[in-house]
């Protein structure tokens, strides 16, 4: 696969949604259990209005989806996407691996 099927290019936009440590909180909060961008404002040392802003980006990516509970919106992690993610980057780090040896093997028979 190249980097231009669209599979690479959720994996790249998920990853970018990912390379940001309040997101991280965020998700392994809701790892935890559904929750409302209040209710994790409580749990983090982060203010709900960046809590909301973060959802938004995570949730464009499909990384959580919402949630109706009454009337307020929760969140939820997508853990297929999270799957989907690791095994494509398990298959380049496989990649590399095979490319790498295949260097060690051409450097040694020099």
């Amino acid at each position: 696969m190249s980097i231009d099927t669209p599979i690479d290019q959720a994996v790249v936009e998920m990853c970018s949604a990912l390379g940001d440590e309040s997101r991280w909180s965020i998700l392994a909060a809701l790892g935890e259990g559904d929750a409302s961008a209040s209710a994790l404002a409580r749990r983090l040392p982060i203010t709900r209005q960046a809590i909301a802003k973060h959802l938004a980006v995570v949730h464009e990516v499909g990384l959580v989806e919402t949630v109706q509970a009454g009337r307020e919106v929760q969140y939820r992690v997508v853990g297929s996407e999270l799957s989907t993610v690791a095994r494509r980057l398990d298959a380049i780090g496989i990649e590399w691996d095979r490319r790498l040896a295949a260097i060690k093997q051409i450097a040694e028979r020099l």
